[in-house]
């Protein structure tokens, strides 16, 4: 059974041939990717994205997602500036990262398009209290009117358990930087 997501968002801060392996898979699996990458890698991933394709964001930098032609920019959940004049008047599409119901709605005042909950699955970054699995995932984002992007934790082990969330997307980090990919052609 294939997954039902049609977006995938990939946080990259340099390409290697890992990676570059990685994201031809997904892309030859016809999944819309994206990548989210920092100020500094942005030149080189950009690119890349346009030889084969693909959108890709800078995080929380609105002159550098100009400057390389991205599709966007990123904000983080650490970014929590209302004025950014920058971003209205630009073609860019706004992303962000919520951890709270709180964060959402600063995030909705930034006017993101899509909204990314965070940590769903347990990661080093964040204790196992901190982690708020599919049921409190749901119950969190049940009122959010707006796309619902699921982050934090994702491996190829629980893959599967997003199927039980509300959400049209998804974001990784570690599934694209080691060689998981390359035991499972597909995301199922």
């Amino acid at each position: 059974m294939k997954n039902k997501f049609l977006t995938y968002y990939i946080f990259i801060e340099a390409l290697n041939e890992i990676i570059i392996k990685n994201i031809l898979i997904l892309k030859n699996q016809k999944y819309r990717l994206n990548i989210i990458t920092s100020e500094k890698s942005a030149h080189q991933i950009s690119k890349f994205a346009k030889m084969y394709g693909i959108k890709f964001y800078v995080i929380d930098n609105v002159k550098s997602a100009t400057k390389n032609y991205a599709a966007g920019v990123f904000l983080s959940s650490k970014n929590k500036s209302l004025t950014n004049n920058l971003i209205n008047i630009s073609r860019l599409k706004v992303i962000g990262s919520a951890h709270s119901q709180i964060e959402y709605y600063v995030k909705k005042k930034q006017n993101c398009e899509t909204i990314m909950l965070s940590p769903i699955f347990y990661n080093k970054k964040y204790s196992f209290n901190k982690i708020l699995g599919t049921i409190k995932f749901n119950l969190i984002t049940l009122n959010w009117n707006c796309n619902v992007c699921a982050l934090g934790g994702i491996k190829l082990n629980n893959f599967r358990m997003i199927n039980l969330t509300r959400v049209g997307s998804v974001s990784f980090m570690s599934l694209i930087n080691n060689g998981d990919l390359n035991k499972k052609a597909h995301l199922q």
